[in-house]
C-alpha cells in the first residue's frame, strides 16, 4: 500500500487502534469480559491456539503480520522468544504496541514497524509467522499466503473469517462502509493450502473464524 495514499482499510484501523486494544485489556473488565465471551469468542480462541502452538518459543523468532497493538508479539516475547518483529500498516496500532513493549520492558526483544508486508525482505526467516485477523482484508489471499510461507522456517498461523452464518451476514453489513472484507468457507481454504506442497496444513473451525496452522515439512 503506498504510504502517501492510505487505503480505506488502513485509515479505518488507524482510527480504531485504541478501541481495538481495549478488546484485550482490562478496561471495564466485567462488561468487556461478557462481550468477549459472547461476541469475540473466536478472537480469544485463535489467540489461545496460536500462543499454545508456538511451543517451544524460547530462543525462537516471530514475525507478527498485522500485529495491531502487539498482543501476540508481547505475549510471545514474555515467554522467551529471541526476537519478535511486529508489522502493521496503521501507525496508531504501532504506537500502542511500542508503548506496551516499553511498559513490559521487552524493547530489546520486540521491534514494531509501520510498513507493507509485501515489501519485507525475504532473506530474513522466522521460526513462527502469525497472520491473525489479517486475511479478512486481503484481496489476493494466495499471494499473501505464498509470501508468508516464504518467510516461515517452522510454522505459519492464519485466521480466516467464515462466510457462513448470521455473524458473517452482520459483519458484511457492519464493514460495508468501513473497508473491504473477504470471507471464506472450508472448501476455499482447502483449495488455497492443498497446492502449497512444502507445508502440512491443519484447518480448524473456531466459532466465526477458521484457524489454519501450516507447518513446513521436514
Amino acid at each position: 500500500m503506498p504510504s502517501n495514499t492510505p487505503s480505506k482499510t488502513e485509515a479505518f484501523f488507524d482510527s480504531y487502534a485504541v478501541d481495538f486494544n481495549s478488546i484485550y485489556g482490562n478496561e471495564h473488565a466485567r462488561f468487556t469480559g461478557f462481550i468477549n465471551r459472547v461476541f469475540r469468542r473466536s478472537m480469544r480462541l485463535r489467540y489461545e491456539y496460536t500462543i499454545k502452538a508456538c511451543d517451544p518459543i524460547k530462543d525462537h523468532s516471530v514475525l507478527d503480520i498485522g500485529c495491531g497493538p502487539g498482543h501476540y508479539s508481547i505475549a510471545l516475547a514474555s515467554r522467551g522468544a529471541s526476537h519478535v518483529l511486529g508489522l502493521d500498516f496503521a501507525p496508531g496500532m504501532i504506537q500502542i504496541a511500542q508503548a506496551k513493549a516499553r511498559e513490559a520492558k521487552l524493547e530489546s526483544v520486540c521491534e514494531f514497524r509501520t510498513g507493507d508486508f509485501f515489501e519485507l525482505d525475504e532473506t530474513a526467516q522466522y521460526d513462527y509467522v502469525i497472520l491473525m485477523g489479517f486475511m479478512d482484508y486481503m484481496e489476493d489471499a494466495g499471494a499473501v499466503i505464498d509470501k508468508a510461507l516464504r518467510l516461515t522456517q517452522k510454522t505459519c498461523f492464519f485466521s480466516f473469517p467464515s462466510s457462513g452464518g448470521i455473524l458473517a451476514w452482520q459483519r458484511r453489513l457492519r464493514y460495508k462502509s468501513r473497508c473491504p472484507l473477504y470471507l471464506y468457507n472450508k472448501e476455499d481454504l482447502i483449495r488455497l493450502f492443498s497446492i502449497r506442497k512444502d507445508f502440512r496444513s491443519q484447518i480448524k473451525k473456531i466459532d466465526r473464524d477458521y484457524w489454519v496452522k501450516a507447518q513446513r515439512k521436514a
